[in-house]
């Protein structure tokens, strides 16, 4: 029979092998000598977890506040299927073209073309100041006072006409007294009535169109005016002054004589074209036109007066 101490120590040893026999029948079968558990960590042999490890490495920062609220509000936008999304693809040979602009690949008329070509030259070119003072016209506001004043003063229409001949023929039909009807005032119209109007000094108020082509149908009408102290004005449009007188175009028009109730408006009026042109003749005599440079003209010569700028302030550095 063997010692005491020694029976309990076997006895002990004997306990904690059937201990461990029982552990390792509740461990599911895996690997050798482990087990995984429920949350994914490791059992060992003796039953013990081991926590996971996390992943080494740099770890990756959350994204902006902005960008995560559109893939949010993205994920939530539903498309309606009925309306379905067909992206156009303007290749050679796919989809039509859009309409675009095509103005500046107009071959345009040649009279336009001319129109353009001169208006760019008188900009370009010196303008003499004979020239240049049609450039001048008359503000809007007394052109619509005097264009209210010259509608009153209208030439005659064939209609009106034919219908006042016609009464004074059932006069004299009727054997009564043949009166001739009294000219009523009214505009008179055209380069030669104006200037034998302007000559004889009876004209009182001589309106030129700016735009007269040529030019020097016109172009004598200010000095001469200024020269028998007749008021004048330069306005813009001769279709403008041609529909006054019943026509396509008018170059310039004059005011002989008016009512009574209408000369208090016609002398402020020629009081104002006075001040305007009349008075300031030798001012507008001396002032040339034109000279205006293209944009890539002045942006060559700001270049070039930078340039010698720099070099100016460099040399006084030295």
């Amino acid at each position: 029979m063997a010692p005491k101490g020694r029976r309990i120590k076997l006895a002990a040893a004997e306990a904690k092998e059937k201990e461990r026999q029982q552990k390792v029948q509740t461990v599911s079968p895996g690997k050798k000598g482990s087990a995984k558990d429920g949350k994914g960590g490791k059992k060992d042999v003796k039953g013990l977890t081991k926590e996971r490890k996390p992943p080494r490495g740099k770890k990756v920062a959350a994204p902006p506040a902005q960008i995560a609220k559109k893939t949010t509000t993205a994920k939530k936008t539903k498309h309606n299927p009925l309306f379905e999304k067909r992206p156009k693809n303007f290749g050679i040979g796919q989809d039509i073209q859009p309409k675009r602009d095509l103005t500046r690949f107009v071959k345009w008329p040649k009279y336009i073309r001319i129109q353009r070509q001169r208006a760019i030259l008188y900009k370009r070119l010196k303008v003499p100041p004979a020239i240049n003072q049609f450039n001048q016209a008359l503000d809007r506001q007394t052109a619509t006072q005097l264009f209210k004043l010259m509608n009153k003063y209208r030439p005659e229409t064939k209609r009106a006409r034919k219908e006042r001949l016609l009464a004074r023929a059932k006069r004299r039909a009727q054997k009564k007294p043949d009166k001739p009807t009294k000219r009523a005032p009214m505009i008179r119209s055209g380069v030669n009535t104006v200037t034998t109007l302007v000559e004889s000094k009876k004209a009182s108020l001589v309106v030129i169109a700016h735009d007269v082509d040529p030019i020097e149908i016109v172009l004598f009408l200010p000095a001469l005016c200024r020269k028998m102290g007749v008021p004048y004005c330069i306005v813009k449009g001769k279709a403008r002054l041609g529909k006054v007188v019943f026509r396509k175009t008018a170059s310039c028009l004059a005011f002989s004589t008016v009512r009574s109730e209408d000369r208090p408006k016609l002398s402020k009026l020629v009081e104002s074209v006075k001040s305007n042109y009349n008075e300031r003749f030798d001012e507008i005599r001396k002032h040339w036109g034109g000279g205006i440079l293209s944009s890539k003209s002045q942006a060559r010569l700001n270049k070039i007066q930078k340039a010698k700028a720099k070099e100016l302030a460099q040399k006084m550095q030295m």
